[in-house]
């Protein structure tokens, strides 16, 4: 029997509308209609109590959850895991990212989403491979031991899962143009990070089919007066994506809201760079042989580095209110629509409207997360702690 959604405001293209019931049947939105239209038809009703009812968020950056990093344990249990921990937060839909590992973990780690694509397990839509093609200068808190060129020899790795999305985060001066392009070719999603390449290195990427920068202004080469750089190239390109991490640690709000002066909001996205401490109280956690302490968050090594992040989407989509001063409807499509579109799958994910997946989020007025449906499958999520 199909299932209606009644009573609550509905997040529409115009914004949040009262009134209207959204029809579930077999996983997808069959209808959104007039509440009185409803009346009579075969359908089971769902009282929201007024609740918001938006799109499932989805999180192209997701490096851990629930106490488990991915990069540590690429595995299919590992992803279920950080399902769990990221649903509870809206999070209907994410990529698992591994960080810089040699090619035989990058391997494992493709196998392992591909079978998590295979069992079943709800909201994964891909990988999200992020180094080891990095550059040294801007590393980060990624491995330098890891870190290499890229060259002809991992093509055939990196656009080897045979189902969902293949995101891979490379410095473009670690490879060539023509790579970038062959890499596209075979259907990889490429992003500029950890990179710090000039204004006309970049330019080259975006000519050579490059359509994202990952986390904008961190782990990059900046704008200065006589060059550029990666943050100058982003922002001066006007159909890319930027992910952008509004937590107010990784980067300052007030230049983050500079950032959504210079180019569409729709070509803005929020991820997390989320670390296994979320979903959990943990106080910290391993990478890579260090202890890095949770505040707040942020997570910090022992050298005062970030290292990712201790937050969820939806609190990414409360900052993004409060922080950078966009409505609520634009801050959830940053969260929901346009990641469907950066990632080619907005004809399914990102919207509610007919024939998109039932990928909904249920919130109160604070933005908590009350229930999630993941292809029409309901979850409630337990009480902030």
């Amino acid at each position: 029997m199909a299932l209606a959604l009644v009573n609550g405001r509905v997040l529409r293209a115009d914004g949040l509308v009262q009134g209207q019931c959204v029809l579930v049947e077999h996983g997808r939105i069959s209808a959104v209609l007039a509440e009185a239209e409803v009346r009579g038809r075969a359908a089971e009703s769902y009282d929201l109590q007024g609740g918001l009812l938006l799109p499932g968020f989805i999180d192209v950056q997701v490096n851990g959850g629930g106490g488990v990093l991915f990069s540590d344990a690429p595995t299919v249990e590992s992803i279920r895991t950080i399902a769990a921990a990221h649903r509870r937060f809206g999070t209907t839909a994410f990529l698992p990212t591994l960080i810089s590992a040699d090619l035989e973990v990058v391997a494992r780690a493709i196998a392992a989403v591909q079978g998590a694509i295979a069992a079943g397990i709800p909201g994964v839509l891909g990988i999200h491979i992020e180094g080891p093609f990095l550059n040294p200068a801007r590393k980060g808190v990624h491995d330098p031991a890891k870190l290499r060129e890229l060259d002809a020899s991992a093509l055939g790795l990196l656009s080897s899962l045979q189902r969902g999305r293949t995101l891979v985060t490379l410095a473009p001066e670690m490879t060539t143009p023509q790579l970038i392009q062959q890499l596209v070719a075979a259907g990889v999603i490429v992003s500029a990070g950890h990179t710090n390449a000039s204004y006309a290195e970049m330019r080259a990427a975006l000519a050579h089919g490059l359509t994202g920068f990952t986390h904008l202004f961190n782990a990059m080469s900046q704008l200065s007066g006589r060059e550029p750089g990666t943050v100058g190239a982003a922002l001066d390109d006007q159909r890319s994506w930027c992910g952008i991490i509004v937590d107010g640690e990784h980067t300052d709000p007030v230049v983050l809201r500079i950032a959504l002066r210079c180019r569409p909001h729709d070509r803005f996205m929020l991820v997390t760079d989320a670390m296994p401490s979320v979903g959990t109280t943990s106080d910290g956690f391993q990478l890579q042989g260090r202890r890095i302490r949770v505040r707040g968050h942020s997570c910090i090594d022992e050298d005062g580095r970030l290292a990712g992040s201790n937050i969820d989407m939806a609190s990414c989509v409360r900052n993004a209110v409060a922080m950078l001063g966009v409505s609520l409807p634009q801050a959830v499509r940053m969260a929901s629509q346009v990641p469907a579109e950066f990632l080619g799958v907005s004809q399914e994910y990102g919207r509610i409207a007919p024939g998109q997946r039932a990928n909904l989020v249920l919130a109160d007025e604070e933005l908590q997360v009350l229930e999630t449906w993941i292809d029409g499958d309901s979850s409630r999520a337990p009480a902030p702690q």
